[in-house]
């Protein structure tokens, strides 16, 4: 018997049940150079099996939102003239092309500081996977054929690997690698599996059918567990059901202090398909609408009509308030379609809304097309990295301009929309007050904000203990901001990491905040602290 804890939880939960490993083919490209003769014959290779995997992620795109976003990135004109230069000017064969240009794009979103947007690195992998598994004639393992309770053991997993989990039979996932933002924890939650990732050799430890325990919850594993261990994790099982079907019970439950102060419980999302996965929980709305994924899954910059699509079915679907941050680009996220000068400090360069007022007339496509959705529902724009009073009333006056470019065309929106900001770099803090005058709102990013105060690099694992959103520092600033807000009649949020932990939830609500925005999956806890508060 060995007992092995992990540090990331991707999705709460118990399970006993056999092992079901699953391993894919070799998919490795096979090596060798190509004469030129052979040049039109490997890319005709590559185009067939695009035609293919295109086939089937738009029948998958029918089903689920995520798949839409896979569709695009196999159809990307950088994708096809990656492996077409790979092939026609290195003399690769597709096989090596398809797997270069694959590593190169996943390498954009890995590099990323975001752990939500670094997990997009494996959405881009996928793709690859189908990719090559169709280019070499092999054919990918599927979970659809699982015919009695399993935990499932794996390398990675990707979307569409997990979309065709029976949930009533797949009782645990473990994977050696993915993160705790990937798609598939994200479904893994959304269908209540309990998940740990990046458990560093688990494949070696384990055999397929034997027994394996699991605690998502504590983040324990058990392998080759004895008798006792065994009925000591059922019964875990069982009290761990019991308080989720508590806590579920609550969600009709206003999220009100005892003090009897309202708070309002959001999701934070990067697409359509994130909300719905939000919306069982019983969340009060979007706190944070993640609008770079439809510039950073995308071959050029979104239009105005492309870019209200989303937003508005997005305001359809949010219960009461969908905030939308405009586009927070630059520091650690690229695009494949606009190239960025390189700069010694990306995360104190040219990023978010510096980009935005610089580029004025894209930026005036995004606030046109969140203004006509505003028609459909409660949106808010939310801006974010501002710095300075001059910044703030730059981009109010540009959504002014919009307002009056809308309404000389007749199109319909809220005309008293809410207009808020990011607070989540030290002037923000200081400056809390002369801001609080001019916001409709605040949402504190303590993500960023705990890295700047702190002057601590949060994906460098040498000081990866000083990144401490309860330091002394970090939570002085929150008070200020807080009572600034307040002092003018103003709401103020929170969308960082922070809003979902709940060793912060009590001190949050002594601080005064207003409304907690944060991944679904931890919403019923957060409710039932608010609740049950002391």
């Amino acid at each position: 018997m060995e007992r092995i804890c992990v540090d990331k939880t991707a999705s709460r939960g118990i399970a006993v049940a056999p092992v079901y490993l699953y391993l894919d083919p070799d998919l490795n490209a096979d090596s060798g150079q190509i004469l030129e003769e052979q040049i039109e014959d490997e890319l005709k290779k590559f185009a067939d099996a695009k035609a293919v995997v295109i086939r089937d992620l738009t029948k998958l795109s029918e089903k689920n939102e995520i798949f839409a976003a896979h569709l695009e990135i196999a159809d990307d004109f950088m994708l096809q003239d990656g492996v077409e230069n790979k092939v026609k000017n290195d003399l690769k064969n597709v096989q090596q092309a398809v797997a270069e240009t694959i590593e190169e794009f996943a390498v954009i979103f890995d590099s990323m500081d975001d752990e939500y947007m670094k997990e997009r690195a494996a959405d881009v992998k996928d793709i690859g996977k189908r990719l090559m598994a169709e280019i070499k004639h092999v054919k990918l393992p599927d979970l659809s054929g699982i015919a009695e309770p399993v935990v499932v053991v794996a390398r990675d997993m990707f979307p569409s690997d997990t979309v065709k989990i029976d949930p009533s039979l797949v009782k645990g996932i473990i994977t050696e690698e993915g993160g705790v933002t990937s798609h598939v924890s994200i479904i893994a939650k959304s269908m209540g599996i309990p998940t740990l990732v990046g458990v560093k050799g688990i494949l070696s430890k384990v055999t397929d059918g034997e027994i394996i325990c699991m605690n998502a919850e504590d983040g324990v594993i058990i392998v080759k567990p004895d008798e006792a261990s065994v009925e000591e994790y059922q019964r875990q099982k069982e009290c761990y059901e019991s308080e989720k079907a508590r806590l579920e019970s609550l969600r009709n439950t206003p999220a009100v202090t005892k003090e009897g102060k309202r708070i309002y419980l959001c999701a934070n999302v990067g697409n359509l398909q994130d909300i719905r996965n939000a919306l069982p929980v019983n969340i009060d709305g979007v706190g944070l609408f993640r609008s770079e994924f439809l510039y950073m899954q995308n071959t050029h910059f979104p239009t105005e009509e492309e870019q209200f699509k989303v937003y508005k079915e997005a305001a359809e679907l949010s219960p009461q308030e969908l905030t939308i941050r405009t586009l927070d680009i630059g520091g650690d996220k690229e695009l494949s379609y606009y190239e960025f000068e390189k700069e010694e400090n990306p995360f104190l360069g040219w990023r978010a809304i510096r980009i935005s007022l610089d580029m004025k007339d894209m930026f005036k496509d995004q606030i046109r097309a969140i203004l006509r959705a505003s028609a459909f529902g409660h949106v808010r724009i939310m801006f974010p990295m501002i710095i300075s009073a001059e910044e703030l009333k730059e981009a109010k006056d540009i959504v002014e301009e919009c307002k009056k470019e809308l309404e000389e065309k007749g199109q319909a929106f809220d005309r008293e929309i809410e207009v808020g900001m990011m607070i989540e770099t030290p002037a923000s803090v200081l400056l809390a007050d002369e801001f609080a005058k001019e916001a409709d709102f605040f949402s504190i990013g303590t993500n960023d904000l705990t890295q700047y105060i702190l002057a601590v690099d949060r994906g460098n694992k040498k000081i990866a203990k000083k990144y401490d959103y309860f330091h002394p520092a970090v939570l002085k600033a929150i008070g200020q901001v807080i009572e600034a807000g307040h002092r003018e009649g103003i709401k103020v949020g929170m969308c960082g990491e922070m809003a979902g932990d709940q060793k912060a939830v009590e001190l949050l609500l002594d601080l005064g905040l207003d409304e907690f925005s944060m991944s679904a999956g931890s919403i019923d806890y957060v409710r039932e602290q608010i609740i049950n508060r002391k």
